[in-house]
């Protein structure tokens, strides 16, 4: 990531009402392309992913502080303001920051913002031209409307977890909250083709992003297969419905991963393995005949797979084009020369004012996989401490030092 100052959005403020990580996510996004994210929070308490822990983030000796590591997954880029939009001041301070902003990014239950009039219609009415990403649980309308969403909620309800995991075993969640960051992208994409209809038309929309929707598309060829066919999918570990070899096998000393896609792979595979027979064998001659004779195939894979270390492996058939890789653990996963090479994981220091609130000099992530050559993302703020840009926002709107002391003395910011 650039460590520039400019950014394919730098042109762009964000108005981010949102929290936990749906909405982080998306945000963050538009944050690494060089967006100003102005992130409102409740005063002490801040998002609910501050306190999400452990594991926490560490202070300069090392000691666990009470800064959740959760947040600083989705929160970089981004200044943080609080304010209390419970209370009119409140309510006024967020209409004027939105009044100067292009998006607005927020999750909360349907109708939520009605009573503060923080509304898509009441700041629409105030700023025309405002994109207004609305994400919710189950979207606007239909009978769920109401309802609350949460990632593991939704992976239930749409079927994925019944699709994850070994088929001896219960069903099963995805490791991360697969759907709110899914939801988070589609945001992203959303507000990116707002802001292009933006410039033809002058004027802004609302975007409608809800879990279920985002959870149901990601289904992708598991839901086609189902439409299409009537055939209900079921859970079958690491090995994959349509391809056939596309899993795990053991090694001498572990496992490793091999994901065969087309029929020359095979061919190839075979020879390495010592066995070019299966290739023009017809249980095993084209991918459909390789599922059919699934059960046939792994069994005899898995007794050579077993004669070689997964290193052994890997190098035998990493110039043959046949795509197979070790299955590491997460710190061997960053080890790793390709990720490294790659700069995936980043440290950013905290400012002085951040340290002083949190005693953490340093945080790191994993950097935005969004490598535009020419406007790279951008690295110019770690996940900011609660409040800690709140005066300089509130100076920015055009308030004097004794109108931000009333604010801060009746507990508005």
């Amino acid at each position: 990531m650039a460590t520039a100052t400019q950014g394919a959005l730098s042109h762009i403020k964000v108005l981010d009402l949102s929290r936990v990580l749906a909405g982080p996510w998306c945000t963050q996004m538009l944050a690494d392309l060089g967006a100003d994210v102005i992130k409102v929070e409740r005063p002490v308490v801040g998002d609910d992913t501050r306190h999400w822990g452990p594991p926490f983030l560490q202070d300069v000796q090392g000691n666990n502080t009470e800064q959740a590591s959760y947040y600083a997954a989705c929160n970089r880029n981004k200044r943080s303001v609080t304010i209390d939009m419970s209370k009119p001041e409140g309510q006024e301070l967020i209409r004027t920051l939105a009044l100067q902003s292009d998006i607005v990014v927020e999750n909360f239950k349907v109708g939520g913002l009605t009573q503060y009039g923080l509304d898509y219609a009441s700041l629409k009415a105030l700023n025309p031209r405002l994109i207004y990403c609305s994400i919710t649980g189950f979207g606007q309308d239909g009978p769920y409307a109401e309802r609350a969403g949460y990632d593991l909620m939704i992976q239930a309800m749409t079927g994925m977890m019944s699709i994850t995991g070994q088929a001896e075993c219960p069903p099963m969640r995805v490791g991360v909250a697969i759907v709110d960051v899914f939801t988070g992208v589609y945001a992203t994409s959303a507000i990116l083709a707002a802001l292009e209809v933006r410039h033809r038309s002058g004027e802004g929309q609302l975007i409608d992003m809800a879990l279920l929707d985002v959870g149901m598309a990601v289904l992708a060829n598991q839901a086609a297969g189902f439409l299409n066919t009537g055939q209900v999918p079921v859970r079958q570990g690491n090995s994959h419905p349509s391809l056939v070899p596309y899993q795990d096998f053991e090694t001498l000393d572990g496992a490793m991963l091999l994901a065969i896609g087309n029929d020359g792979q095979f061919a190839r595979f075979c020879s390495v393995a010592g066995h070019a027979e299966w290739a023009t064998d017809t249980r095993f001659i084209s991918n459909t005949a390789r599922v059919t004779h699934r059960v046939a195939l792994v069994e005899l894979m898995q007794a050579a797979t077993r004669t070689r270390s997964t290193a052994g492996w890997i190098a035998a058939l990493e110039d043959k084009a046949v795509p197979c890789g070790p299955i590491n653990t997460m710190d061997q996963a960053f080890a790793d020369a390709q990720v490294q090479h790659r700069g995936l994981k980043i440290t950013q220091p905290t400012s002085p004012a951040a340290q002083a609130l949190t005693a953490v000099s340093a945080i790191s992530s994993v950097a935005s996989p969004l490598r535009l050559m020419s406007n790279p993302p951008v690295l110019c703020k770690p996940p900011p401490a609660l409040g800690e840009h709140t005066l300089e926002v509130l100076a920015e709107l055009g308030l004097g030092a004794e109108q931000i002391a009333m604010l801060q003395a009746d507990k508005v910011v």
